[in-house]
């Protein structure tokens, strides 16, 4: 970093020197050095106090007529280094990378002070320049901290080292500031040398480095936040001051205004009030079920304020990330809920002192967002049965508490039940069923897909089956293993009503492995990706696991693996997985990612994208593999068919493995397996806008089989 102020106090450093003013001076300048080099990790990675801090610290050059050029390091994730790595253009990467930090900073001290650095890069005043590590095909991180200032008379005076301008850094840290004045014999020399470096920085000559200039992109967004950000910035330091403790008074569970309510979803709340506040809402995945079931907890909130009785509001979903967008929803409604899942120790407090407050008349609303797992544990389940006020119980993907685990932890006391789910039935599991419609009621409320399209609730779309024959070896162990499910249907095994635990079910597991895994399934999906090439908002649902072997015979490969080398390495397309192993914070980035429509075009997943993730914007969707369990094609299906600003239809590709034409197999067997495995295809293919092109390329393998009634 460099800067070139007009002095201070108009005296040039060499004459402050000798007037006795060192100390006035070298106070100044550490001050002014630490606060720049708080920049070193590029936007975005600042923390309010550093940004304000820099933010004044170049203002006030700017006023004495000074302007600074400094580099910084941009913060490049995982993917990013990758693509340098693979020889993509650097330029475009950085871009990205600066544009998609900047784009999510929401905090406001960090938008006041990156308002200062536009409104000084509009006037001229300030340059920046972007430096990463280059060494031996790898990238890494640009971490110098080195500055140099000169006066209008030439006065020199060089800095490296930084501090670290936090509550953190400043109270706790042990750190250094090296100062070397040009004036000062033995100083000067460094001083030089501290400025040649730079200079050779500047001009992208340091070796192993990297220097690019900041992108236009970011250039714009910048000057837009000081166009946009007029506020000065406050005069007085706060790094050392603890934050502010924010405490919320109660509040109301209300519908914002900004809401518009569909007629589908009013009739559905008016149907659950008619049975006094128990039902199940049976909506298509995408028609906006947790929406529906905020308006009824309002709405029954607003009749409890008028009988000044609170509401207990418990909200139950499966997965973390799932509580977590519940959380935004809840939050749109007018009321902080308490998220319960991970440590009792963060929960446990705040659920004991707002029940304790609304049992005083003090709050008129309790929500809490829990996991399934939380739930049903001991603690939990001991503050449950001591809720004497109101209490309803919002599941979502309720199917998922017909377990007896879980349903044996759904609470009595009650009042209000409403159970949320595309699909309620359990799968091979009518007990599970039956005992959710026990505790929750009856469905008050189907929304089918075809209303839900006919309504425009979501899109449309084209269903496009893709054949793929099995290979020899696939040929051949697929043949055994519906010689052997034939044997156990011999012996008496039901094929319609398998218990995925049993024999058959595992042999039926198996065989659905080797259709899953076809090796054929690539270079189909290769030529549908190359074709697409230049779309966004894609997504490829791979197999689980690997392909299942012959006994003695080591595991198949892994799709998803290879899927990632396929779009990747052969494509060369922007890409990610999505798995069960993906930290939460990072799924939320790669869908923040995925929904800018400019930075990652395909996302690779097996099961983490069936339930609840909202990304409204995917358009394509490669299938690659799906249970024959109807929710999981059902809930991908609504996945892709979400409502998004530009979309007008989406497209389902789903690639079906067959044996070859001839294969020695048991006719009757492998009809009735087929036909199950139709039934999805026919499914999807009906309420698309080109089932006559469905039919027709299923219409060979209907006539093979006997099954053209389908």
């Amino acid at each position: 970093m460099t800067s070139e102020p007009s002095g201070l106090r108009h005296l040039p450093f060499a004459d402050r020197y000798r007037s006795d003013r060192e100390d006035v001076v070298q106070s100044f300048y550490m001050q002014a050095f630490s606060v720049a080099t708080s920049y070193s990790r590029a936007v975005g990675y600042f923390t309010s106090t550093s940004l304000a801090l820099f933010a004044r610290g170049i203002e006030s050059f700017a006023e004495r007529g000074g302007t600074m050029r400094l580099i910084a390091s941009p913060y490049l994730n995982e993917d990013d280094i990758i693509d340098i790595e693979r020889g993509y253009d650097v330029r475009a990467v950085i871009a990205r990378a600066t544009e998609r930090v900047l784009e999510a900073e929401e905090r406001e001290p960090v938008l006041d002070g990156l308002g200062v650095v536009g409104r000084l890069i509009a006037k001229g005043r300030l340059d920046i320049k972007l430096a990463f590590v280059e060494q031996g095909g790898r990238v890494g991180v640009y971490h110098e901290k080195l500055g140099i200032f000169r006066d209008s008379l030439g006065d020199l005076v060089g800095f490296t080292g930084s501090s670290n301008e936090t509550l953190g850094g400043l109270a706790a840290n042990f750190e250094s500031v090296e100062v070397y004045r040009g004036w000062v014999p033995g100083d000067g020399v460094r001083a030089l040398r501290l400025e040649q470096d730079f200079e050779e920085l500047w001009a992208n000559q340091t070796p192993k480095l990297s220097v690019e200039e900041f992108p236009d992109v970011a250039h714009e967004r910048l000057i837009k936040l000081g166009e946009e950000r007029e506020a000065p910035l406050p005069r007085q330091d706060d790094a050392l001051e603890p934050a502010p403790i924010v405490t919320s008074e109660p509040t109301q569970l209300v519908i914002p205004r900004w809401l518009t309510v569909r007629r589908y979803q009013r009739e559905a709340v008016e149907e659950w009030l008619r049975q006094r506040g128990r039902g199940i809402l049976k909506m298509a995945t995408g028609t906006g079920k947790t929406k529906t079931a905020m308006i009824a907890a309002a709405q029954l909130a607003r009749v409890l304020r008028q009988r000044e009785e609170p509401l207990v509001l418990l909200i139950l979903a499966p997965l973390q990330h799932l509580v977590d967008q519940w959380i935004v929803e809840v939050e749109d409604f007018g009321v902080r809920p308490i998220p319960v899942y991970e440590s009792s120790q963060k929960w446990l407090p705040l659920v004991e002192e707002q029940l304790h407050e609304a049992r005083l008349g003090q709050r008129a609303i309790v929500a809490i967002v829990a996991t399934n797992a939380s739930f049903a544990g001991e603690k939990f389940q001991s503050i449950l049965s001591r809720i004497s006020q109101p209490l309803m119980v919002i599941a979502d993907e309720a199917h998922n508490l017909g377990s007896s685990t879980f349903r044996s932890a759904l609470p009595s006391n009650a009042t209000y039940r409403l159970a949320l789910s595309a699909t309620p039935e359990r799968w091979f599991d009518d007990e599970g069923t039956d005992a959710l419609v026990s505790y929750f009621g009856p469905t008050v409320f189907e929304l089918a897909l075809s209303d839900a399209i006919q309504r425009g609730a979501l899109c449309r779309y084209t269903y496009t089956p893709r054949l793929v024959e099995l290979n020899a070896a696939e040929t051949s162990f697929y043949v055994e293993l519906s010689t052997q499910i034939a044997a156990r249907m011999a012996a008496g095994d039901d094929l319609t009503n398998a218990d995925p635990t049993s024999p058959l079910g595992f042999l039926l597991r198996q065989r659905a492995g080797v259709l899953g895994h076809a090796d054929g399934k690539l270079a189909i999906l290769r030529d549908d990706l190359e074709t697409r090439s230049d779309s966004w908002f894609q997504l490829v649902y791979c197999a689980e696991g690997t392909r299942p072997s012959p006994p003695g015979e080591p595991r198949g490969p892994n799709q998803l693996r290879d899927v990632m080398h396929v779009v990747g390495n052969e494509l060369h397309l922007a890409a990610h997985s999505y798995v069960s192993e993906t930290p939460r914070s990072q799924r939320k980035m790669l869908l923040r990612r995925f929904g800018t429509g400019d930075d990652l075009r395909v996302l690779v997943a097996m099961r983490c994208l069936d339930e609840g993730v909202d990304i409204p914007d995917a358009r394509t969707g490669y299938l690659l593999a799906s249970s024959s369990n109807p929710r999981q094609f059902i809930q991908r299906r609504g996945r892709l068919l979400r409502q998004a600003e530009g979309k007008e239809r989406a497209e389902i590709l789903d690639y079906l493995a067959v044996p070859p034409a001839g294969t020695p197999i048991n006719f009757e067997i492998e009809r009735n397996l087929l036909a199950r495995e139709l039934e999805r295809a026919n499914e999807f293919g009906k309420l698309s806008e080109n089932y006559e092109a469905t039919l027709e390329v299923l219409r060979p393998l209907k006539q093979r089989f006997q099954l053209t009634h389908l």
